[in-house]
């Protein structure tokens, strides 16, 4: 196997660890005000993110900055064709740290309130654009030679709001929600766990149509990607599994293949991508793939020695954070707010 192909790989191993963490990350976020009633069950529930919610970005640092080492063509052709999209997702990631962490700094209900209407919307913002981002980098975009011989995006914002990369976007934005409904469902105690399930239950089943038409229209457009097939049939049967689990109470074995199913999404796509990274949508025109958008072997090689080094350490240190913050949380355990006094997440 080439180091191009290895790397195709272990980016999209970091896309997976990312939308499985972050994702369950941004279901919580956008249902916050929703399965809590009170501010002693907010803080609950953001106190289920405190220790994980910024170590869980670091997938997405590492994805991008993976990429423009191994694939320096393809990064700056998505960066600069999927600017606003991209520049939004930034700017929702921003505000979102900046709210779990100012939210608490003052006393007020209102002050309170204003931060998490900024959490539930820089959340919701990512999952519903990443699905939008992938959806359009599968079905390929408008590309053409510049000048200088560079493959450059040729569309407009608007090319990349099509019908097909809009199905994937709500089909991302509703798999985070239950992902999160069920990692809160495995988190939590009391009302916050039980209208969980109930909302994993109901958003499960809406994910479930959602997948059904975006992975069929995936599949029509590849019919000849095998892998494509096989992919989409672990996603439905993993699904069906977390559904079932969670209508059982099961909220560990619901988590588990809730995270399963993100993974085969992720893998799904990108073994309809392969060995493209950005096909042109017009026929006939220029797209890169795999060797044209790579660096030099000997990058690739050096990337691979590092990677295979400190990709283990990551994991244990991480899998040993997780380990750690592993308890269940319960309002009750959560000390009632007053006027001035500062808390945090983090508590």
């Amino acid at each position: 196997m080439s180091f191009n192909s290895v790397w195709f790989i272990l980016i999209a191993v970091l896309w997976i660890g990312y939308f499985i963490l972050e994702g369950f990350d941004f279901g919580v976020g956008i249902l916050l005000k929703v399965v809590a009633k009170n501010q002693a069950e907010r803080r609950a529930v953001l106190t289920t993110l405190g220790p994980l919610w910024d170590g869980n970005e670091v997938w997405l640092l590492v994805a991008g900055g993976a990429t423009f080492a191994a694939f320096p063509e393809w990064y700056a052709t998505l960066f600069s064709g999927f600017y606003l999209p991209l520049f939004l997702i930034l700017v929702s990631l921003i505000v979102r740290g900046v709210a779990f962490e100012y939210r608490s700094k003052y006393g007020k209900a209102q002050w309170r309130n204003r931060w998490d209407n900024a959490i539930v919307v820089a959340s919701f913002i990512p999952a519903l654009l990443w699905g939008v981002a992938f959806a359009n980098i599968v079905r390929g975009v408008p590309l053409e030679k510049s000048a200088t011989g560079a493959i450059e995006y040729a569309g407009g914002f608007f090319n990349l709001l099509n019908p097909y990369a809009l199905i994937g976007g709500l089909t991302t934005l509703s798999l985070f929600v239950t992902h999160g409904a069920f990692f809160l469902a495995l988190k939590t105690e009391g009302d916050i766990r039980v209208r969980a399930n109930a909302i994993g239950i109901k958003m499960g089943l809406v994910t479930a149509v959602l997948a059904v038409v975006f992975l069929g229209w995936t599949l029509a457009a590849l019919t000849s990607k095998a892998s494509v097939v096989t992919g989409s049939l672990i996603v439905v049967v993993s699904w069906l599994a977390a559904l079932a689990a969670n209508y059982k109470g099961r909220e560990g074995w619901a988590f588990l293949f809730s995270a399963i199913t993100t993974a085969f999404v992720v893998i799904t796509l990108f073994f309809g991508l392969y060995p493209n990274v950005m096909p042109n949508i017009t026929a006939g025109g220029p797209g890169l793939d795999i060797f044209n958008a790579s660096s030099t072997q000997y990058t690739l090689k050096v990337m691979t020695v590092v990677a295979a080094v400190m990709t283990p350490l990551v994991l244990i240190y991480q899998g040993w954070t997780y380990w750690v913050f592993r308890k269940r949380i319960n309002p009750n355990q959560i000390a009632k707010p007053e006027s001035g006094v500062l808390d945090s997440i983090n508590a």
